[in-house]
């Protein structure tokens, strides 16, 4: 068994980024902006000016195009208009996009007029850009301007780009920890985005998963979010984080949302986390939880209501981006093969499946890259041999791939997933990396068709899993010491998914990963400590998989800038 901790690291001391780079100016502002403006209980931070309009939420930018990016901002234009109010006047705020910090060349201006009926948010849709150029960006609404951002738009679609380096985040609990994460990753210049593979928020009360009195600082409101306002709240509060405030003015984030922006195991008609009667109608609170997140994130929507979408890095990689809680079946209950193999369920939906199919067939980039928020290889109990497994699934009534570990992943779905990866087998599609969150763990897989037959039938693709920034997992649920209990557990899941190349159950952190010509490369970043403002942030392992392979190999050395 290869050991999966106690190896050298590559330290990144304080706030700084493994390859060293400084912060921004404009981060650095950003950040020290934000932290004057943390909140009151259930009000306006101190430092508004009661009479003036004001930026306090920070500024972002996302889905960035070859010729432009969408801008976003909230403005509080009097005392009353806290967010999830429906109060204050209309306001009209300008935006102004220029080639240098000092704006002294600003290439694209314009004005929007926000109101009650958005929450006072504002986008603005710009286009009209250079293909891959650094931007910064500003809003202002009379005399007063908000902190500057920077941005980014992506290659033209011709062009072959050298590299592109995200950020990859997921599953961001206010309650459970601080987001030094997303301040490790605002301090580096190089990548091009970060991408958020959803649980940005979390619908939960105070203390109430899985805290109970551990809770190392309280969100607002301190209520389940249910409605609109509730929503709004929630959004608001996260923005005014000091370290999620300098992500987004650092780099362009691209959202997608996965169960706990509405609720736990959300599916098409209904979620764990969801008692109707009790908690008022299921469709009343998705559209609330769904206009909220419009609202608050930089996000364009290819269709409203989803955020399943396809943004383009030059000829060198797609990106698919998946919706996999709006269309889905509910979730089977735990071990039941005839629903779970069921080819009639759905987690995709088959408009979905059948968009990802085409763009992933039609695609003409060196790489495939797959937003799916929920893990995509199978994972399943017990160490069958192979030749057994089938038999004995149909036997005994258990999924055909194995008893599942969790059944709101595509472990719960099998024929949309046998469909998806047999059509990347079939049409020698080579070069799709998905990249996966909501588990709360980091694993690095090779996606077999069927697990069974692995590896004798080769992996039609690579996955990297990445952690979460702070939502508890394995040595924080048990209440253990890291790297005690998870060591005998992780043995026991690549003794059975031999397709598992390495997974760690215990660390929070987050991915950097680079893609060329070559190889795709994942940095699996680990922090010190989620309970500490000032966590420094290391790399615990490196992986890539190579063009034109479709397997994994551990890398010999972390990215530098």
């Amino acid at each position: 068994m290869t050991d999966t901790h106690n190896r050298p690291r590559t330290s990144v001391p304080g706030a700084g980024p493994a390859s060293g780079h400084p912060r921004r100016r404009t981060v650095v502002a950003a950040t020290a902006a934000s932290a004057a403006l943390l909140p009151l209980a259930g009000g306006l931070p101190s430092a508004y000016a009661a009479g003036s309009p004001a930026f306090l939420h920070g500024v972002a930018s996302g889905d960035p195009l070859p010729d432009g990016v969408l801008l976003w901002t909230r403005v509080t234009p009097s005392s009353d208009a806290v967010p999830g109010s429906g109060k204050g006047a209309p306001v009209k705020v300008t935006w102004q996009v220029a080639e240098d910090e000092g704006f002294e060349n600003v290439v694209a201006q314009g004005t929007v007029t926000t109101d009650p009926a958005t929450d006072h948010t504002v986008k603005a849709d710009v286009r009209g850009l250079r293909p891959a150029t650094a931007y910064w960006f500003r809003f202002g609404a009379g005399e007063v301007r908000s902190p500057a951002g920077r941005t980014r738009t992506t290659p033209a679609d011709d062009e072959d780009a050298a590299n592109l380096r995200v950020g990859v985040v997921s599953c961001s609990h206010y309650e459970a920890g601080y987001f030094a994460s997303y301040r490790h990753l605002a301090a580096r210049d190089d990548l091009h985005a970060v991408l958020h593979l959803g649980d940005y928020i979390y619908e939960y009360g105070h203390e109430e998963y899985p805290l109970e009195d551990d809770a190392i600082r309280t969100v607002q409101p301190e209520h389940e979010t249910l409605t609109l306002a509730d929503y709004r709240v929630r959004h608001a509060h996260h923005k005014l984080d000091p370290d999620l405030a300098a992500m987004h003015a650092a780099h362009p984030v691209i959202a997608m949302w996965d169960d706990h922006e509405v609720a736990n195991d959300t599916w098409s008609g209904g979620a764990g986390n969801h008692t109707p009667g009790e908690e008022g109608e299921w469709a009343d609170r998705v559209r609330a939880a769904k206009q909220a997140y419009f609202e608050w994130m930089p996000v364009r929507p290819s269709t409203q209501g989803t955020t399943y979408r396809r943004l383009k890095f030059g000829r060198l990689a797609d990106l698919h981006l998946l919706d996999l809680r709006s269309f889905r079946d509910q979730q089977a209950s735990f071990g039941d093969g005839d629903v779970i193999d069921d080819p009639d369920r759905t987690i995709t939906g088959r408009k979905q499946l059948d968009w990802l199919k085409a763009g992933l067939s039609g695609s003409t980039a060196r790489w495939r890259m797959v937003g799916t928020s929920v893990m995509i290889s199978p994972i399943a109990f017990g160490a069958v041999p192979a030749h057994l497994l089938g038999p004995l699934a149909e036997l005994l009534g258990i999924p055909q791939e194995g008893l599942a570990l969790n059944v709101d992943q595509w472990d719960g779905y099998t024929d949309d997933r046998r469909e998806l990866l047999t059509h990347l087998r079939d049409q020698g599609i080579g070069n799709t990396v998905f990249l996966t969150g909501d588990i709360h763990m980091a694993f690095a897989n090779e996606v077999p068709v069927k697990a069974a037959t692995y590896p004798e039938d080769a992996p039609v693709a690579t996955e990297f899993v990445v952690t979460s920034v702070t939502s508890d997992n394995l040595d924080d649920i048990l209440n253990v010491a890291p790297d005690t209990v998870s060591s005998v557990a992780e043995a026991a899941v690549k003794a059975t998914n031999r397709h598992v190349k390495w997974l760690d159950m215990d660390s929070h952190g987050y991915g950097v990963l680079d893609i060329d010509a070559e190889r795709a490369h994942m940095d699996y970043y680990v922090l010190s400590a989620k309970e500490e403002q000032d966590a420094t942030a290391e790399v615990r392992r490196s992986y890539r998989t190579l063009s034109g392979s479709q397997r994994l190999e551990e890398a010999d050395a972390p990215l530098r800038g």
